[in-house]
Order: C-alpha cells, then structure tokens, then sequence
C-alpha cells in the first residue's frame, strides 16, 4: 500500500504545483518585465475564487462560473494596471512593496464588504465528484485529473505564446531589454497593460481551481503567494518554464514530505514531536532548496536569455 500513497502524494504534489505554476507565470512575467514587484498578486488569485463562486450561483453552473470569472479577472486587472500601478514603474522598489501591500488591504476590504467576512465554498458538478481508476485499486478524484490537465494545457500554450508568436518575442525580449524594445518603437505601455491582465487571468485561473478544494475566503491568496515568490526565484526571474520547473518541485517538496517525512522522523523522536515537526520541517525543505539553488545558480535554474 505504500507505493499506492506515494503515488497519490505525487499527483497531490503534481496538482498543488500546476496551481503553483499559473499564479507564478503571472508574477515571474510582470517581475521580469515589468521590474514590478507585485504583492497583491494574490489578492488577484483570490478575487479569481470569488468571481467563480458568484457567477457559479448566478448561472448555477460550475463551468459557466469559471468561463465569466476569467474576463472579469481580465478586466479587474487591466483597472488596476492603469489605475494602480502604472505610476510604479519608475519608483523603487520599496515603494512598489509599500503600494501593493496597500492592494491587498483594499482587496481584502472589498472582499469584506461585497462577500462578507464569512467563507464561501463553491460546489463542483457531479461529473467532476467522481472518481477515476487509474490503476487497479488506485482511484483519484477526477477533479484533481482536471486541475492537472488544465494546467497542462495552459502551460503549453504559455509555452507557444511566449516563443512562437510575436507578442511572446516582445514579451521575452522585454524580459531582457526593455530599453532597446522601448526605443524599437513599440507601445511599452499597451504590452505593459496586456502582460500584466494575462498575469491576472491566470492567478485568477489558479484561484477558481483551488476554490473547490479550499474554503474561499478573505486573505486566501496571502500565504500561496509566499511560496509563488519561492518558486520564481528557483526558476528564475522572467522564466516561465523555469517557473514551470521550480513550481512541480515544490509542489512535490511539499505535498511528499508532509506525508512521509513525520514516518522517517518516528524512527528517531517520539510520535507527537515528529507529528509537529514533520510538516515544520516538509517546509523548511523549500527553503533549503532555494539557498541552494541561489548559491550555486543566482539567476536562478532557467534565466531568460539576455540575463
């Protein structure tokens, strides 16, 4: 039976990586070519759940809700772009944490007042509360298959955007030199406006995904965002498929250890201590793996080019 929970620990790890990968595409984009550090980003990843959860309610249909939700995300994003943040790209970086830490009070306030303080949960259609066999006697929520398959999809198709077609090249070579593609001629703003909207859809994506697995509530995106900001450090600033790489690590880092790790510590310490200590542990391995990988590669393991 252990092969089978290592196996279900892997695609949990898989799944918690996906999510991790499309809310750190968005900021590892709007980061490196923005130079824009972005704080609120997962503020963006929890208003994504709450759009899905209401427009669920009004349509009645999970999917309809999360079809509605990724254009008001869009929308949402292209507001704050102008109105927000746009006057940031010249400042410092201390001013950039200072204002989008001030978004996320904003965000959490206007969760408080449209939603309530209370949490809300969104309902999954029948068809996805299933389960699939994928080996005999290895059945896996068909949810969790779909969160991964979608992620999937969309990390190819980041993929074809980013290096074959022409808004990928200003995006790669923005990531590299935003003086000289500024100097080309093109519209620095627009492509500033369309990066930063494409990263809010897919936090946005990331939330309304996570939303049928967690409670959506106000300050969800606080504490994922944390580990985004690890995984497009590991990966490398402007990287996505660095930000691809570094997120399914620590996906699995994470979701493997707080299975496993508190069994290996028994064999040294008394039950409740590797009980407390094996999650405690699970994510200081996280940690670890990014001083290592700043130590020996400080650009991070896939930097773009240019960098």
């Amino acid at each position: 039976m252990d092969w089978i929970l290592l196996l279900e620990q892997c695609l949990n790890g898989l799944q918690l990586g996906i999510l991790l990968f499309l809310l750190a595409a968005g900021l590892t984009l709007v980061f490196g070519i923005m130079d824009l550090v972005n704080l609120a980003h997962g503020s963006l990843y929890m208003m994504g759940a709450y759009f899905a959860t209401t427009f669920a309610g009004w349509t009645g249909s999970f999917l309809l809700g999360a079809l509605l939700a990724l254009p008001a995300a869009l929308l949402l994003g292209i507001v704050v772009e102008v109105v927000a943040l746009r006057t940031l790209y010249s400042r410092d970086h201390l001013d950039q944490v200072l204002a989008t830490f001030g978004l996320i009070l904003f965000f959490n306030e206007l969760a408080r007042i449209v939603w309530g303080p209370a949490g809300l949960d969104l309902s999954l259609p029948a068809f996805l509360e299933t389960s699939v066999e994928l080996l005999p006697g290895v059945p896996y929520p068909t949810y969790r298959i779909a969160i991964i398959v979608t992620g999937l999809l969309v990390a190819g198709g980041m993929y074809a955007l980013v290096n074959h077609t022409r808004i990928g090249m200003l995006i790669r070579a923005g990531a590299s030199n935003r003086g000289m593609v500024s100097a080309l001629g093109v519209n620095i703003r627009l492509l500033y406006t369309l990066v930063f909207g494409l990263g809010t859809v897919l936090a946005a994506l990331a939330g309304l995904m996570a939303a049928p697995i967690l409670t959506v509530q106000i300050g969800m995106g606080e504490t994922i965002l944390i580990l985004a900001f690890v995984v497009i450090v590991i990966g490398g600033i402007g990287s996505i498929r660095g930000a691809f790489v570094a997120a399914i690590l620590v996906g699995l880092i994470d979701t493997v250890g707080r299975a496993f790790l508190a069994d290996f510590l028994r064999l040294f310490l008394t039950n409740q201590v590797a009980e407390t200590a094996g999650p405690a542990m699970s994510s200081m391995l996280i940690y670890i793996l990014m001083a290592a990988v700043l130590a020996t590669r400080p650009r991070g393991l896939f930097p773009p080019r240019g960098h």
